[in-house]
């Protein structure tokens, strides 16, 4: 698996996965919340596969190659 997230992305599901995640303890304490689990595992992970199954990637591009 080729990550295909770039560091803004990663960071930002990160913190949606928490904030989900988090209002299953606190809130409305909706098991919904455990939908965070989603984003945040594609963000440890730097690789979503619905972006690579619409050929997406928020990479940054490597000036090198």
């Amino acid at each position: 698996m080729k990550a295909n997230m770039g560091t803004v992305d990663r960071i930002l599901r990160a913190i949606v996965g928490v904030v989900l995640i988090s209002l299953v303890f606190v809130g409305p304490q909706n098991p919904w919340g455990w939908i965070g689990v989603v984003p945040l595992l594609t963000a440890l992970v730097s690789w979503c596969p619905a972006y690579f199954a619409f050929g997406i990637s928020t990479c940054r591009k490597d000036p090198t190659a």
